[in-house]
């Protein structure tokens, strides 16, 4: 009898969905949040956080790197959009309603402070997630005007006119933006934007 030989080489290896590094990821993710409920953010260190989520701090190190990057993915994470943006029928009202939880959120205290951290990590892609979460919200709004609705701004437009400057006063000022700066900033992108 011939054994038969498989060829292993073109085998290609599926990685499971989820599987041991997800839980990794999700115990340590559940333990930076819970530690962050009951000390502050600056005396969080990756053996107390390792100890916490049941994994050894090299885990931690060889995943992340840094706490910085740990905290960073952690923030980027809580800033993920839990439903698309209100449908009121009317797109300019649906921005106007998207635009002041925006500033409400990110100028509070706890978004101010997860900017710093998404800031503070050292990979530029999770400052691109946030930036791409932004984007995905404006696109779902402008996508809700109709053709007789007059000229719908481009999302590039709105993110340069309204959402940098608001950016700004919030990370690099003590006045963060409310919702009439808000409110004046889109008016102008729109109306610069109509002509």
């Amino acid at each position: 009898m011939s054994e038969k030989k498989e060829n292993t080489k073109d085998a290609t290896v599926i990685p499971r969905p989820g599987g041991r590094s997800a839980r990794i990821q999700t115990a340590v993710f559940r333990a930076v949040e819970e530690l962050k409920q009951i000390q502050e953010t600056a005396e969080l260190t990756v053996p107390v956080i390792a100890s916490r989520a049941g994994v050894t701090p090299s885990t931690i190190y060889r995943r992340w790197g840094t706490l910085n990057e740990l905290l960073s993915e952690v923030a980027v994470r809580k800033m993920r959009p839990d439903a698309p943006p209100a449908d009121t029928g009317d797109w300019r009202n649906d921005l106007a309603v998207w635009l002041h939880q925006f500033v409400e959120e990110m100028s509070s205290e706890p978004g101010r402070a997860m900017l710093r951290e998404v800031l503070g990590g050292e990979r530029s892609n999770n400052a691109g997630q946030c930036s791409a979460y932004t984007r995905q919200q404006l696109e779902t709004i402008l996508v809700r005007a109709d053709e007789d609705a007059g000229p719908v701004p481009e999302i590039d437009e709105l993110l340069e006119r309204v959402i940098a400057p608001i950016m700004y006063r919030i990370l690099f000022t003590n006045a963060p933006p409310d919702r009439d700066d808000a409110q004046r900033l889109l008016d102008r992108a729109l109306e610069f934007h109509s002509r």
